[in-house]
């Protein structure tokens, strides 16, 4: 009789999971291509087709081969994470789950793709909800301690000239940049000396890394927001300062994630055109931001929905098989 009620009790809970998964998928697919559909009317079509048509095709294969490189490297946080937490799926798998959450998450928000889309796509695959949160955590870490310790330091030796309007002035830019370097020297110092290794944040555990995969984050890192820099430097006009490029580049990407605007639309253009202003024509200068987006955002959104869309049927295909 016990053996016998035991799947009974559980029928109730394994309908409602059911049922919850069923519901959620169907959200899922209609929240995807709406955002997606709110993306579409934002761009517009004539001018990105018109900005991309003046660029000489080298410039805009080599630009393409740079966001490829920097796509690339991102997946290194997936693939780095896939090591520290100890997983088992393979390459194959991690590099497109990776390259489909960075192209949603540039473009829609890290809510969608750094959070949302890592967890199902994960889940799907058979990684339990703590290791995804501990591949999510190093791969964030990982993005910031780059953008922390290169930002730390063009701010600290001065190489950004901010306008006389502007109220944080070249001091407090300065003291910003000596801050943020002392927090990735502690960050660092913690991988290498701490003995504590364990932390525990909402009910999940994160366990310091040793401090060789920490100088590993830092470089795939910094190596991710160095490669963006280098795009929008080719396609600015001749005479561009790439540390100068790079500086702004962080400036701006802080203000996308203060103002909560998916893909920072508006605001890196504003701060690229209000620092830059004085040294070019702002319709060079926003041909550049338009190419840049096109070959970082826009084409890479369009490839990682279709590689979305099979790794779902994919999914799809293997749940009905188990």
């Amino acid at each position: 009789m016990s053996t016998s009620a035991a799947p009974e009790e559980h029928k109730p809970s394994r309908t409602k999971w059911f049922w919850i998964k069923r519901v959620s998928t169907i959200a899922f697919f209609i929240l995807i291509p709406a955002l997606l559909y709110f993306q579409a009317r934002n761009i517009d079509w004539q001018e990105v087709s018109q900005t991309l048509r003046n660029y000489p095709d080298s410039i805009l294969l080599t630009g393409a081969a740079i966001a490829l490189v920097s796509y690339l490297v991102y997946c290194g946080l997936d693939l780095l994470g896939r090591f520290y937490t100890g997983h088992k799926l393979p390459v194959r798998q991690v590099i497109p789950v990776t390259f489909v959450c960075y192209a949603f998450n540039l473009n829609m928000g890290a809510l969608v793709g750094g959070v949302a889309l890592r967890y199902r796509l994960y889940s799907r695959l058979g990684l339990e909800v703590p290791t995804i949160t501990r591949v999510l955590t190093l791969s964030m870490i990982t993005n910031w301690l780059g953008y922390i310790i290169l930002a730390g330091g063009i701010f600290t030796l001065g190489l950004i000239t901010l306008p006389d309007q502007w109220e944080i002035g070249a001091t407090g830019l300065r003291l910003i940049g000596i801050g943020l370097l002392i927090a990735a020297a502690a960050y660092l110092l913690a991988c290498g000396l701490s003995k504590r290794r364990a932390w525990h944040w909402r009910g999940h555990e994160v366990l310091l890394p040793p401090i060789r995969m920490a100088l590993i984050q830092a470089g795939l890192g910094a190596l991710n927001w160095s490669l963006m820099a280098l795009l929008i430097h080719l396609l600015m006009p001749e005479g561009a300062y790439y540390p100068t490029i790079l500086g702004i580049l962080m400036i701006s990407s802080i203000a996308g994630v203060i103002t909560h605007i998916p893909a920072g639309l508006g605001v890196i253009e504003v701060v690229f055109i209000t620092l830059l202003q004085h040294e070019f024509a702002k319709s060079d200068l926003l041909a550049a931001l338009i190419a840049y987006r096109a070959l970082y955002f826009i084409f890479p959104l369009a490839i990682a929905s279709v590689v979305f869309l099979i790794l779902e049927k994919r999914s799809e295909a293997l749940h009905s098989n188990q």
